[in-house]
């Protein structure tokens, strides 16, 4: 149960959403702009440093969601889901880009601190060709994200164990977006 009174059946950040209209819709757009937004990066890999930087942090409910939401966008296929699997549970040795493996050390640092992102972590992602805009756009997600699982988790929200919740929340979520969405409650 919530610190607060959340609507009931509304899980994670939903509830708190629907607790506080006046922040859900600038964080939303947010959400819109980082995950969704132009970019050379695509939405599975800005997912993916989002699912990431989540398990980092142990929030259960986002790195679910943003995990699933990221395969999703990669195809939604049992593969999609298992390389999420494999990043967030060893990114350096997970099948992905170098480049991709830079960032991703790139939000880790972002997630233990800002000030622990170094001069040689940048390069290290420029060497692999990260753009500056793709520097500062997985930096900017990352710092998102401690904050949406500091709120998530702070605040005690309900997380289902049901894998097959966080499937369906991914594929709506990929199809939909972070704007305007209303959420059906979930059954406990």
């Amino acid at each position: 149960m919530a610190y607060i009174p959340v609507p009931d059946g509304l899980p994670g950040i939903r509830g708190l959403l629907a607790f506080s209209p006046e922040t859900a819709a600038p964080m939303g757009e947010l959400a819109e702009v980082l995950l969704r937004g132009p970019s050379s990066l695509s939405r599975a890999d800005r997912e993916l440093v989002g699912a990431y930087v989540s398990r980092l942090n142990g929030c259960q409910y986002c790195a679910s969601c943003h995990g699933a939401i990221a395969a999703e966008h990669a195809g939604g296929t049992e593969a999609d889901y298992a390389l999420v699997g494999a990043v967030e549970a060893d990114a350096e040795r997970a099948p992905i880009s170098a480049k991709m493996k830079a960032l991703l050390a790139v939000a880790a640092h972002v997630q233990q601190s800002g000030r622990a992102v170094t001069a040689a972590d940048i390069e290290r992602a420029r060497r692999e060709g990260a753009t500056d805009r793709e520097v500062h756009d997985v930096v900017l997600i990352a710092a998102a994200f401690c904050m949406f699982n500091r709120y998530v988790d702070g605040l005690g929200t309900w997380q289902p164990d049901d894998p097959a919740f966080y499937r369906e929340a991914g594929r709506l979520t990929a199809d939909l977006g972070y704007v305007n969405r209303r959420y059906a409650p979930v059954s406990r």
